[in-house]
């Protein structure tokens, strides 16, 4: 340990020089390695510790040139060294035993012409030793680097469930890895049990309770390469019985194939679309409306809504109320938050359009903040159910606005004096809307700033303020599900337009942003999220292909532009109204309001245009005071 101490600094210094500085330290190296090596072979030869002469001397100086430069045209300075491996080994001794034959033959012609200095013996004892020394030398400084170098903690412990070709592949590849750490094998084959593999040992699965408690293991890797039928349904259902995570490492034939590729794909996110780079987050905006909370979020089930919820449980809350509709969705996102919580998680099941049960549970669980995520959000969808979008996303947002509202006008009576903070979450298909999804979420925005105003008028200290962005990359409403399930059938990817553009950010960033947003709001903004530049479909489709492997085997079909699709979304409704905010990717804006109508009039109609089941007008009214 205390070795360690002492040479990590210097490691670290080492491994940081540039590459050329660490070839040449490699290479002086080799080069008293070498010249040590022809040392010991002439005294082996003789018997005795031997002292070359003249003629010897010049013959050292010779191999020292043949031998670096046998080395070079090998390849062996190519390698690294944290990850020297067989390969590496092979070339050092196909190097050696060039430069040996050389030698011998050189020392031979030198004979002939009456020369002798160099017994024939010596250049096949010193292939030997210089081959044990140059392989040796770089296994122990791979070791040192691996061990001395290491931190205390190098991520989950793991243990591989079978040490056969697959397993051993795998520890192989996650010998680097900063997340899973792996302690060693699990396997009832009785050529392994008890002996070590890779400098792993492997334990019989009897013992894997004891290794669970004794070790402290999180997580147990399936390699199912080697395991078939009730044996792998054997070994997943004893699994099963242990607080551990299990993973499965498909068969490699299967990777190959390509059977499970998509499923192997990584998330696309705004690095790989935009190559931005992504800004961190000021942890003082992130749990100003949080910390120390009661906390509601609506649509919780969501894509948004369940990253709000994560990242909100990360930032140290009293309290997290979820409300959603769909109880399939609720329970999903209340499992998963289980696991992580820290705080008090309640789970209601109800819909936005109640206002009496949004009341009830403003007071009952004395929410400071709300972000309403909950909406119809599909496009398609929408359009085809027309009233059901107005009811869940203008009738919705205006209850939940209202009961904000309300709950801050209970009077001195009641302890509770109603939420600070309401954040609305918005899209950029509100701006210039051509479909009724758009367009509603314009009237919702609307509704909000209508009740911004009502309060800044009375004095009050609600906030209330909309964050407007692009796609979420991964959302139920994003091409990235539907490009990788097209993917997975085989194709084609189906794109509406060959010019159609969208903006595109992470989940993640998009839902850090909007909690930033919500803490800079002083009552009324629009804030905008930086979305970069726009992205043509057609080439995210093609990026998809490509991270899935099968660039040229799946097609690309035109299926033309679907009713309400623009070919481009806009963030703005007036580009002249964006102003900065003190965070580099948030702007906010003061958007155009409906005019000389009042909205409550706007709202009147809309009640009439849907008790007389009217959609045509009721479109076009949504979309006309949405312009």
């Amino acid at each position: 340990m205390i070795i360690k101490k002492i040479t990590r600094p210097l490691l670290g210094r080492l491994i940081s020089l540039p590459s050329f500085t660490k070839r040449s330290i490699v290479l002086l190296s080799d080069t008293g390695l070498i010249a040590l090596s022809v040392w010991i072979a002439f005294s082996l030869r003789f018997g005795e510790f031997y002292f070359l002469n003249s003629s010897q001397i010049y013959a050292l100086v010779g191999i020292i040139g043949i031998e670096i430069l046998s080395l070079l045209i090998f390849g062996a300075y190519r390698s690294v060294i944290r990850y020297f491996g067989g390969k590496s080994a092979w070339i050092i001794f196909k190097a050696t035993i060039v430069s040996s034959v050389l030698w011998a033959w050189v020392a031979f012609m030198l004979q002939i012409t009456g020369i002798d200095g160099v017994p024939r013996t010596v250049p096949i004892i010193y292939a030997f030793i210089c081959t044990f020394f140059l392989i040796g030398s770089r296994l122990y400084a791979k070791w040192l680097l691996n061990s001395a170098y290491q931190v205390t903690y190098l991520g989950r412990k793991t243990l591989i469930f079978n040490a056969g070709r697959a397993g051993r592949q795998l520890a192989a590849s996650l010998n680097h890895s900063n997340e899973l750490r792996v302690l060693g094998f699990v396997d009832d084959s009785p050529a392994l049990c008890g002996k070590d593999v890779d400098g792993l040992r492997v334990f019989e699965s009897e013992q894997l309770e004891a290794l669970i408690s004794r070790l402290g293991v999180e997580v147990v890797i399936v390699a199912s390469s080697d395991l078939f039928g009730k044996r792998h349904k054997d070994i997943l259902g004893l699994l099963e019985t242990h607080k551990v995570q299990v993973r499965v490492l498909p068969a490699i034939s299967d990777i190959a194939a390509g059977r499970h590729l998509v499923d192997l794909v990584r998330e696309v996110d705004i690095g790989d679309l935009l190559g931005r780079e992504l800004v961190l987050a000021n942890p003082e905006l992130l749990g100003r409306c949080i910390k120390d909370k009661s906390v509601l979020v609506t649509g919780a089930g969501g894509s948004i809504g369940s990253e709000l919820c994560r990242q909100i449980l990360g930032l140290g809350p009293k309290r997290l109320v979820l409300l959603e509709a769909s109880e399939a969705a609720l329970y999903q996102v209340d499992r998963a938050l289980r696991k992580i919580n820290d705080c008090e998680v309640v789970s209601v099941l109800g819909s936005v359009k109640d206002y009496d049960k949004l009341k009830a549970i403003l007071q009952k669980y004395s929410i400071d903040t709300i972000y309403h995520a909950a909406a119809h959000k599909h496009v398609p969808l929408v359009e085809a159910n027309i009233v059901e979008g107005v009811l869940n996303n203008i009738y919705g947002t205006r209850a939940i606005i209202a009961a904000a509202y309300e709950c801050t006008q209970l009077g001195d009576h009641s302890p509770y004096k109603g939420p600070s903070n309401f954040i609305l979450i918005s899209t950029d298909k509100a701006v210039r809307p051509t479909n009724v999804m758009g367009a509603t979420k314009r009237w919702a925005e609307l509704i909000l700033h209508d009740y911004a105003e009502k309060v800044k008028s009375e004095g009050g200290k609600l906030v209330f303020a909309a964050v407007r962005f692009g796609n979420v990359l991964g959302s139920s409403g994003s091409v990235i599900p539907l490009f990788k399930e097209q993917i997975a059938q085989g194709g084609p990817i189906t794109v509406t337009h060959p010019e159609i553009t969208r903006y595109f950010m992470s989940i993640h960033e998009a839902v850090e942003l909007v909690i930033q947003a919500g803490s800079i709001a002083q009552g009324s903004e629009v804030f905008l999220l930086d979305m970069g530049e726009p992205v043509k479909i057609v080439d995210l489709a093609e990026k998809m292909i490509a991270l899935s492997g099968k660039a040229g085997q799946i097609n690309i079909a035109v299926t033309g532009l679907r009713l309400g699709e623009k070919l481009y979304e806009e963030l703005l409704i007036g580009a002249e109204n964006a102003q900065l905010t003190n965070h580099p990717k948030i702007m906010k804006a003061t958007e155009p309001l409906i005019g000389d109508e009042s909205l409550q009039d706007l709202l009147n109609k809309i009640d009439s245009l849907i008790a007389e089941n009217l959609d045509l007008e009721l479109r076009q009214l949504l979309l006309r005071v949405a312009q």
